[in-house]
């Protein structure tokens, strides 16, 4: 009696639950390297290579380790181009008498799982993902209970339920759950350590590069300094890498901006995290011990652990319960379509070039890049939000929809009218101008709001609140900004208009076709 254990390209941990549960002499694990997969969206070349070496790597240390491997890659003459073309060729070869699978994570994907069983005839049992901490039924549960899905109480639910950084009595280590405020520093004056470690391609990495070099080189992005871990020993090797040299000083210039300076204090180990080398328990666990070592301060362990048990485990409870809608939601109707330099980096704006070009050379940017730059900039600007989340989930190569979805449609465009954040994340320059060196060498004046050499970002961010006076005036987060817009003038505010709308006739679009190609056809990366 076979059972046939298919793995997708985000479930690459030997501790998977389909795995946990499964004798090796009676089962078939099944891997599938599959073009709906690699071009759904056109990913940045790095994702794709990132996600089918691990997968490869993945599959011989599961064929080491005892199990039985089958494996269908990408340039198999055979292969139909689908998870479930796959599984019924799979099912036709082994004949096994059922499925066991991880729940995916992705709605389009489950959909596809779900009809599974009528369509092979065989029972399919889907599993709960297991390496997140909090069940979705729990965060459901949860959720109901509630009329604002804040999630700072979330969090400390989570820090309650795993006992991370907690003291005997219940309470908080240091006598508070958060320490959010110790971490807003500009940028060091001292330029931070070395870079990351990194690994060199081996040969299977070599090998994908070819093949995505060929077949994908019109996708966005480089592959000329690839260097992301692709096996568990490498993502291990990370951490300890980040414990040790850069965590000591994250929590304090989490929120920073350099200039050139691609990683700062972050762990770069979001990538490990999401196609499943490492686990969030484990890394926090490793976070904690540093601070119990005395090696790590408070505000940085606390910072790191609520990314990860509290933000991380929250947007993709969110992503859960508010799908499919969130895939339809534009609270502000915003139709302006995605500037062409998001792609090409060619503008004048110091922080969103460099942002771009880190995107580009990395498929990287760390969160304040993400959300205060680059999706500041296309909120303020009225971006079609849906266009605004497929860039993300195409150029970065941590980007699964369950963490993208809300990060931008919630987060960063507000596109659900504040189901996830409680109000937009709206900045003229001065926080650019406060987090970052950016407005240094800038061509544009983050000191003026009008005027030829003013800085974008002004002009947009008042005009914003503006346009979408009706919907947010009544925010109770945004008394102040509109208290500070009442005070201006009627001159002063139609100076603010006729520069903002200026810059937006002179956004240059980008090309048709830069995220969903239609069939084969190889349109603009």
């Amino acid at each position: 009696m076979t059972t046939l254990i298919p793995v997708l390209g985000d479930q690459l941990s030997h501790g998977l639950a389909s795995l946990r549960s499964a004798d090796k002499a009676e089962s078939v694990v099944l891997l599938m390297e599959v073009a709906e997969e690699t071009t759904y969206v056109r990913h940045h070349k790095a994702k794709i290579v990132l996600i089918l070496s691990a997968m490869r790597h993945f599959a011989e240390e599961l064929r080491a380790d005892g199990w039985t491997v089958d494996y269908i890659r990408l340039d198999d003459p055979e292969n139909s181009g689908s998870f479930t073309g796959e599984v019924a060729r799979a099912v036709e070869r082994h004949r096994p008498s059922a499925i066991r699978i991880v729940e995916a994570g992705e709605y389009r994907v489950a959909q596809a799982i779900a009809t599974w069983s009528d369509r092979f005839g065989i029972p399919v049992d889907v599993l709960g993902d297991d390496r997140f901490i909090c069940p979705l039924p729990d965060f459901f549960a949860w959720a109901a209970a509630r009329r604002e899905l804040v999630m700072e109480s979330f969090y400390r639910q989570q820090r309650r339920r795993t006992g991370l950084l907690m003291e005997e009595d219940g309470t908080p280590v240091g006598g508070q759950w958060n320490f959010d405020k110790e971490n807003r520093a500009p940028p060091p004056k001292a330029r931070p350590l070395r870079r990351p470690l990194s690994f060199a391609p081996d040969a299977i990495t070599k090998d994908v590069i070819a093949l995505v070099e060929q077949r994908f080189g019109q996708h966005f992005g480089t592959l000329d300094r690839f260097e992301l871990p692709v096996t568990r020993d490498q993502a291990r090797a990370l951490l300890a890498d980040f414990v040790t040299e850069r965590l000591p000083r994250f929590g304090t210039y989490q929120d920073a901006m350099l200039e050139g300076e691609d990683y700062l204090y972050h762990s770069r180990l979001s990538t490990s995290l999401n196609c499943g080398l490492l686990t969030a328990l484990e890394v926090c666990e490793a976070t904690e011990a540093a601070f119990r070592a005395g090696t790590v301060p408070l505000n940085a362990a606390e910072g790191f652990i609520r990314q990860m048990i509290g933000w991380r485990e929250y947007v993709r409870g969110m992503y859960w319960l508010e799908m499919p809608g969130l895939d339809r939601a534009n609270f502000f109707g915003n139709r302006r379509p995605l500037p062409d330099f998001y792609w090409t980096g060619e503008t004048a704006m110091a922080c969103c070039a460099d942002a771009v070009r880190n995107t580009r050379d990395n498929a990287y940017a760390h969160h304040i890049q993400r959300l205060m730059v680059l999706g500041n900039f296309a909120m303020l600007a009225g971006i079609d939000p849906h266009e605004v989340a497929d860039w993300y989930l195409v150029v970065y190569a941590d980007a699964y929809e369950w963490v993208e979805h809300p990060n931008v449609l919630g987060m960063s465009q507000f596109a659900d009218g504040g189901r996830l954040g409680t109000k937009p994340y709206a900045g003229s320059g001065a926080y650019i101008n406060r987090m970052s060196n950016y407005c240094k060498g800038c061509r544009y004046d983050v000191k003026q709001r009008v005027g030829e050499g003013a800085c974008p970002f002004n002009a947009l961010y008042w005009d914003f609140l503006d346009r979408n006076e009706q919907k947010l005036r009544g925010n109770r987060r945004m008394w102040q900004p509109y208290a500070t817009w009442d005070r201006f003038g009627e001159d002063t505010k139609a100076e603010i208009r006729a520069q903002a709308q200026q810059f937006l006739d002179h956004l240059e679009p980008a090309a048709p076709g830069w995220a969903r190609a239609t069939g084969q056809e190889e349109k603009r990366g």
